[in-house]
């Protein structure tokens, strides 16, 4: 839209079906989305316009809300879904706090999709051979790319707390600070976007896939997750002792009841599922634990006044609104029905039955699809659009032999 239509407070409208547009670009049949495929109103959020540092000539991005025209939000819109959660938070006069970690792979540009990804080489001349995690030095060789993301980040408003080079060829996190989930949804889009827009101007790829790389690390988005009191401020999972509440029980226990349904959520892609099978670091279990990073539900060693939980189930390929109103759905669940967790683990451990999750997007839809819990939370027409839409991509990957297939099958007897 033209800067002077945007601000003449010209209405932008858009089909409800494309909220449920796959990744191939189709959609499913019209009766997800209502037969007559009606338009929604898109309403710029004032506190998330912002000019564009990276480009060029002058642009800017507005972040929407996707509103029926009757009023009120679309259920089909995962902003919505998130805002829904944070309301239903406060009619209890709770507030939650949420912090994301984003991994992510700088590699060189892939022009041909048969063949690995490569790291790019550096300002030394070379390619990085997986030798750098956590190292001071460890993104030199990116040292122009990653200036200009800091300063992109700064111009946009995004505070960053750490920036590391984690254990995957040309991998990183950063970690962004607690606060608002809304807020923290919102510059996790923003900061995903801003890498993959400053990556092009330097003739570089951001590479957000769960696993991008075999034989490596996958890329997750942890989510750190606590509970204040609106008014006081005061972190409901911690007593005036120092201990932890019931509610901080009741909230895991309602995380403990809700990962499995909400894989499908949390994983979103057939991609999503090849971190998860390889699970070091990226545990697909509902366990939960005192700073193991095993379990699936990890306590991070804090003071008692940060006390919180970390699901460390999403991926860096979940979309930020839908996995944090999820995650944070699952817990209020819990404080409300009062659900008790499982008793804490710790060192080397199986997985129980019950607290193993899905391994693959098709058992992960199919817990989706029998979920009552998820449908009384996000509503049928938003999972029954969700399941429609992510079973269109997985039946376009099953149109697909893989290079393993040729290689290892073909000479089969």
């Amino acid at each position: 839209m033209t800067a002077e239509g945007f601000l003449e407070g010209r209405r932008l409208q858009l089909a409800r079906g494309v909220l449920l547009q796959c990744i191939m670009g189709g959609y499913p049949p019209a009766r997800f989305y209502g037969s007559d495929d009606g338009d929604l109103a898109l309403v710029a959020d004032p506190a998330q316009i912002h000019r564009l540092p990276w480009s060029d000539e002058p642009r800017a991005m507005a972040i929407c809300d996707a509103d029926e025209l009757s009023g009120g939000s679309s259920s089909l819109s995962t902003r919505g879904q998130l805002k829904a959660v944070i309301a239903r938070y406060a009619a209890h006069g709770l507030a939650p706090v949420v912090a994301t970690e984003l991994e992510f792979f700088v590699f060189a540009p892939n022009t041909d999709p048969t063949q690995p990804f490569r790291p790019p080489v550096g300002l030394d001349g070379r390619r990085e051979d997986g030798l750098s995690a956590f190292s001071v030095s460890s993104n030199n060789g990116l040292r122009p790319f990653f200036s200009e993301v800091y300063k992109c980040m700064a111009a946009l408003g995004l505070p960053r707390d750490t920036f590391m080079h984690e254990m995957g060829v040309s991998q990183f996190e950063i970690n962004l600070l607690h606060g608002d989930p809304l807020l923290l949804a919102d510059q996790t889009f923003l900061f995903k976007h801003l890498l993959k827009e400053v990556a092009l101007k330097h003739g570089l790829s951001v590479v957000c896939m769960a696993k991008p790389l075999a034989h490596t690390p996958g890329s997750s988005m942890h989510i750190h997750q606590s509970i204040v009191e609106i008014g006081s401020g005061k972190n409901v999972f911690t007593d005036s002792n120092g201990e932890p509440t019931s509610m901080f029980r009741h909230f895991i226990g309602g995380q403990q009841a809700g990962l499995a349904d909400f894989t499908a959520l949390f994983a979103p892609n057939v991609n999503s599922y090849q971190r998860l099978c390889h699970p070091y670091a990226s545990p697909n279990n509902a366990c939960w634990s005192h700073d193991n990073r095993a379990a699936g539900l990890r306590i991070p060693a804090s003071s008692p006044v940060a006390r919180r939980v970390e699901n460390r189930l999403p991926g860096a390929d979940a979309n930020p609104y839908l996995a944090i109103a999820a995650s944070l759905a699952a817990g209020l669940h819990g404080i409300e029905q009062e659900l008790e967790p499982s008793a804490a683990i710790q060192g080397e451990f199986a997985v129980p039955d019950n607290l193993a999750l899905p391994c693959t997007l098709h058992a992960a839809l199919e817990r989706l699809k029998r979920s009552q819990l998820a449908r009384e939370l996000f509503g049928s027409e938003f999972i029954e659009g969700y399941i429609a839409s992510k079973t269109m991509e997985l039946t376009s990957f099953f149109d697909e032999i893989t290079p393993w297939e040729r290689r290892v099958l073909a000479a089969q007897a």
